[in-house]
């Protein structure tokens, strides 16, 4: 554990700008404009990112929008940038509720929740119109939800970043130019897979190296969305994106369950509520948001590229072999779900009409 810590604390799922970001004139531009003060309950919520990212916004969001349906009960201290420390870290002190909720990346989330991997497996739920369709499945999208519940971590929505492809240095139309690249990834086990099926040579490294290692040659390529390379001003140096589409980068929003259960049941609903509203209108904004970071990237002179579907069938054939290989962390069960599928993985397959070709 003391490992993935230290590795997890550098890495920070590859969103945080920088760690100047962190200081506390950096979040004027989202101070309340109510004094919380004499809120009943406090509720702290960290994120790694920051929130010009609609995904990562939505902490102050929901801050404001609970703020006025509790009538001032419940104020959420929202705290990005990674103000309080790396995922796992946050992770631990959630678990133990030295804080109450958390926007937790999709790919960190798998600590202490393996079946979170799901939303990373290559091809599954890859489209922002197939993840509504997950988000609208019912049972297979509460069992998703309920992957931290036996470490006493409740899910109750998502939001997300856009799709992921590879921002290069040098174009990349088709598998041979891709492995030709050395591409950075996050650290996280279905990533690495992943572009061991595929053949192509990554590495983990920590975000905040990721700019100079573009600049100096030690990376010709970065496994990211267009809105986080745009943002964080990667397409300065990497004027070549590639739209692969195979994951939906997402953030997890999770609550510690005995500070939720500490609540009156009227804000319990109030609060579960406000959640699923506010995630559900970031979700759009999200979308809105990819598209407008791509025509502003495409003004500054990046170029983006369609792969070439005989290359994309390949990538998918392989993505089958990441499945089976991660299948189990997947599919197990844990105490307190009600859902227990003998396949789960199968059944969100099945659902999603996922083919390998």
């Amino acid at each position: 554990m003391k490992k993935a810590l230290f590795i997890f604390t550098g890495v920070l799922f590859g969103l945080i700008l920088t760690t100047g970001f962190a200081s506390a004139g950096k979040l004027d531009a989202w101070k309340p404009d109510f004094d919380p003060s004499g809120a009943k309950y406090k509720c702290i919520v960290s994120n790694v990112s920051h929130p010009v990212l609609k995904g990562v916004y939505a902490g102050f969001a929901l801050r404001d929008e609970l703020w006025e349906r509790s009538d001032g009960q419940i104020y959420i201290d929202f705290k990005p940038f990674s103000m309080l420390g790396g995922e796992v870290e946050v992770l631990n002190m959630l678990q133990m509720g030295a804080i109450q909720g958390m926007g937790v990346s999709s790919v960190a989330a798998t600590n202490l929740g393996p079946r979170f991997g799901l939303i990373n497996l290559p091809f599954l739920i890859n489209s922002f119109d197939k993840l509504d369709k997950f988000i609208n499945s019912g049972k297979l999208f509460e069992h998703f939800l309920k992957s931290m519940d036996h470490q006493g971590i409740m899910a109750l929505d998502i939001t997300g970043y856009g799709n992921y492809g590879w921002a290069s240095t040098t174009p990349i139309q088709n598998l041979d130019d891709a492995r030709n690249v050395k591409f950075r990834i996050a650290e996280a086990a279905v990533n690495k897979i992943s572009y061991e099926k595929w053949g192509l040579d990554a590495v983990v490294m920590p975000w905040p190296d990721v700019h100079v290692a573009l600049k100096q040659g030690v990376i010709d390529g970065l496994d990211h969305t267009p809105s986080v390379c745009n943002i964080t001003k990667k397409f300065e140096v990497a004027k070549h994106f590639t739209r692969i589409n195979y994951a939906q980068g997402l953030f997890i929003w999770i609550f510690n369950k005995g500070w939720f259960n500490s609540l009156p049941p009227d804000l319990q609903k109030i609060f579960k509520e406000t959640v699923h509203d506010v995630c559900t209108k970031i979700r759009k904004e999200v979308r809105q948001q990819e598209t407008t970071q791509i025509a502003k990237a495409e003004e500054n002179g990046v170029t983006f590229y369609d792969f070439p579907e005989k290359n994309l069938n390949f990538l998918r054939e392989k993505a089958a072999e990441v499945h089976k290989k991660y299948a189990q962390e997947i599919n197990k069960i844990y105490p307190g779900d009600t859902y227990q599928p003998e396949n789960y993985l199968q059944e969100v397959q099945e659902y999603m009409c996922f083919q390998a070709d």
